[in-house]
């Protein structure tokens, strides 16, 4: 699901809260030592999600958030903010020349470059909840 989320709403945070969980506590993102990717450049996206890019040749940029049931993925277009949540349970995370987010028919893929190799420890962060979250709810293929 993609919410614009330029200008925050009490039904926007409720949905949010349902689909992935509240915020971890200030306390569990400092242990955690933070919950947020540095900003990315988004390299390609699925044809169903090009309307959230920018259309002219500016670079687009996207982040994560960590959320104890699934991801946040923001994508900023000119001045305006979306944001795509993602369950873990739909969620997949391919390394391919850059990293690639898939989930729910779409993907985006992020460049491989230096702020890439920036956010190198939250993927590994990333790719441990996740598996964390698998072997806490097992998916019916693994059964």
């Amino acid at each position: 699901m993609i919410l614009e989320t330029t200008y925050s709403s009490k039904e926007n945070k409720k949905i949010i809260n349902d689909l992935v969980g509240k915020p971890f506590s200030f306390v569990k993102a400092f242990k955690m030592n933070g919950i947020g990717s540095k900003r990315m450049i988004i390299d390609d996206v699925s044809p169903n999600l090009r309307k959230y890019l920018n259309t002219v040749s500016d670079l687009s940029y996207g982040s994560i958030e960590l959320r104890p049931k699934g991801i946040l993925l923001a994508i900023n277009k000119g001045l305006r903010n979306f944001t795509w949540i993602i369950p873990y349970y739909q969620f997949y995370m391919y390394k391919t020349n850059g990293v690639s987010i898939h989930a729910q028919g779409k993907f985006v893929h992020f460049k491989n470059n230096r702020t890439h190799k920036e956010n190198k420890s939250f993927f590994l962060k990333l790719s441990k909840l996740k598996v964390e979250y698998d072997e806490r709810f097992p998916h019916i293929d693994t059964l």
